[in-house]
């Protein structure tokens, strides 16, 4: 008999697992799997949108030193206004690269984009990339586009120990200057920038920079 019960018991081993064992073990495995591939969804996930916004943080850094390259670079020729604001387009002569150049920062269609001129060497080219820069639309191809989803934005300059908005009057010389050879053209000391971010840029809120400008060997 010790024998019978040793052969059914091997028999047993042989056996293998049912098929319920079986369906039990895979329903383990699949739920298994799906929590983890739902960990790993969820770990690529959060790299994708920290990605994102690093390269979101490095373009911003990236245009706003753009910018800020550009206003420690102006120039005042006395051909051309070295610095204008229009409401829409900043325009101004910076030198670059042994040589002087037009450059335009202008929002289009909530876009803020920026537009340079090749560097010049003399007075002819400088005047027509100025009035060239009059017509910039946004659309044309040597426009680099800078930001999206721009709101706003808004230029004050330095003069008499405060900042005041580019187009107020606050900003115009007064006629006692004007008499001593100053005029609306003239360079402020500074130059602030402030830069309302909405749907479509990866960031809300506003962004503010104040630049100094260079001293002009023409300016007292």
């Amino acid at each position: 008999m010790h024998k019978h019960l040793s052969s059914r018991t091997k028999d047993h081993h042989r056996r293998g697992f049912t098929l319920i064992e079986v369906m039990v073990s895979l329903m383990i495995l699949s739920v298994m799997a799906i929590m983890a591939w739902r960990g790993l969804d969820g770990i690529v996930r959060a790299r994708d949108i920290t990605e994102g916004s690093v390269k979101r943080t490095l373009r911003l850094q990236s245009v706003m030193a753009q910018w800020q390259a550009d206003m420690r670079g102006v120039i005042d020729l006395q051909v051309v206004p070295a610095l204008q604001f229009d409401g829409a387009a900043l325009r101004l002569t910076r030198r670059y690269q042994g040589g002087v150049q037009v450059v335009v920062w202008a929002l289009r269609n909530g876009r803020w984009v920026r537009w340079a001129g090749a560097p010049v060497a003399s007075v002819g080219p400088i005047m027509d990339q100025w009035e060239f820069a009059k017509q910039i639309r946004g659309t044309e191809e040597n426009v680099l586009p800078a930001l999206k989803g721009v709101q706003q934005w808004q230029v004050q300059f330095f003069r008499n120990d405060s900042w005041s908005n580019a187009q107020s009057t606050g900003d115009k010389v007064s006629l006692a200057q004007a008499a001593a050879g100053q005029t609306d053209d003239a360079l402020p000391m500074g130059v602030r920038t402030v830069i309302t971010l909405g749907e479509g840029s990866g960031y809300t809120g506003s962004i503010k920079r104040e630049v100094q400008l260079a001293p002009q060997l023409n300016q007292k």
